[in-house]
């Protein structure tokens, strides 16, 4: 039998169907970002469902459990100092989906996360020195504009040297440096461990409040730096979106195309490191975040363009953040299980996902 509509026969179109895994009832295969067009109804229905928990999380924020009455002076005041830890979350959830996305893009891996480079050790590390030399007191030392903007530099100075060094020359070898970045964070989290032993218990529980992930973390003075960072940086990799389609493809493809791939690379991590270095000197440590935001982002986004990819993993990475405070800290009063609560999921979503591929390359 034929099809009196196209004049093919009917199970020769089933057969074109499942041959590109499309369900033969389902629209023709498309040359764009996704595979039939239901896929990108699909896309566009998930992205507007999740946009609407990110305002009912805000809006819950805001207002949950305020004590007084709405549209009151009073109220707004209240819901202006709440909407600081909005930003804080906003911010976190770009830096950390932008920046896990391109990185797992430029390395072809899905399964690293810009923390192997060592951010959160270097935090750490600097954390640690300065209550190790100057006593508690040393928490206030680093706090304000000028200290963020030190935490920022030093961050983004290591990466480039480290990139810098083992991307040119004879080494110009990606796995080495990934290597190499691991080793560097073993050994600056062996000195801080050092350290850490050496001080007082009063000290050392100081510490220990600094080196969690939260919200309480940041300070509204560094955001005339830390925001424009961020802004920036993001915007920077949403621009460069068809080049990181290319290099996705891997570096021969990728240079035969016409893409200068060591520059580009070069450039990818640059702003990557600057995105890590923000959100690590704003709240903290959060080595899984990224991870499971770019996880699930590729899973809903259905489609490898990094035009979709990156609001999908940002509004994601701002669903879970603001979803997981809002609950832990408006309905069950702990705050401070925010970033265990969201590293424990990430944690467990990264050996699911190993356990499910067997293998650390996943394109």
């Amino acid at each position: 039998m034929f099809d009196s509509t196209v004049g093919q026969p009917r199970n020769v179109k089933a057969q074109n169907a499942n041959v590109h895994n499309v369900d033969p009832a389902d629209e023709p295969v498309t040359s764009g970002a996704f595979a039939t067009r239901s896929a990108q109804r699909k896309y566009f229905v998930t992205l507007g469902a999740l946009a609407a928990l990110a305002l009912i999380f805000a809006a819950g924020i805001l207002s949950w459990k305020n004590p007084m009455p709405f549209g009151s002076d009073g109220f707004w005041r209240i819901a202006e100092m709440r909407g600081t830890a909005i930003l804080v979350i906003a911010m976190v959830a770009i830096c950390q989906s932008v920046a896990t996305v391109s990185f797992q893009t430029v390395t072809n891996n899905r399964i690293i996360t810009p923390s192997i480079m060592g951010f959160e050790s270097l935090y750490v590390a600097i954390s640690t020195s300065a209550i190790y030399f100057m006593g508690v007191s040393g928490v206030l030392k680093l706090q304000g504009m000028a200290q963020f903007a030190l935490q920022v530099t030093l961050m983004v100075g290591f990466a480039l040297a480290l990139y810098g060094w083992l991307l040119s020359g004879k080494f110009g070898n990606m796995q080495v440096m990934l290597l190499v970045g691991i080793i560097f964070g073993a050994g600056l989290g062996s000195v801080s461990t050092f350290m850490q032993r050496l001080l007082t218990p009063s000290e050392f529980d100081v510490l220990t409040a600094q080196l969690f992930g939260s919200v309480a973390n940041a300070q509204p003075e560094t955001f005339p730096l830390a925001i424009p960072l961020c802004v920036v940086a993001a915007a920077a990799l949403l621009w460069r979106s068809k080049k990181l389609n290319v290099m996705a493809l891997g570096k021969e493809v990728s240079t035969n195309l016409g893409i200068e791939h060591r520059r580009e690379v070069m450039v990818v991590l640059f702003l990557v490191s600057v995105l890590m270095a923000v959100t690590t000197s704003l709240v903290g440590p959060m080595t899984f975040l990224g991870f499971l935001v770019a996880t699930l982002a590729y899973q809903f986004a259905a489609t490898h363009d990094h035009r979709y990819v990156y609001p999908m993993a940002m509004l994601i990475g701002f669903v879970i953040f603001a979803g997981a405070y809002f609950l832990l800290k408006h309905v069950f009063y702990a705050e401070g299980a925010v970033s265990i609560i969201i590293e424990a999921v990430g944690g467990t979503a990264f050996l699911i996902v190993i356990l499910r591929k067997g293998k650390l390359r996943l394109n």
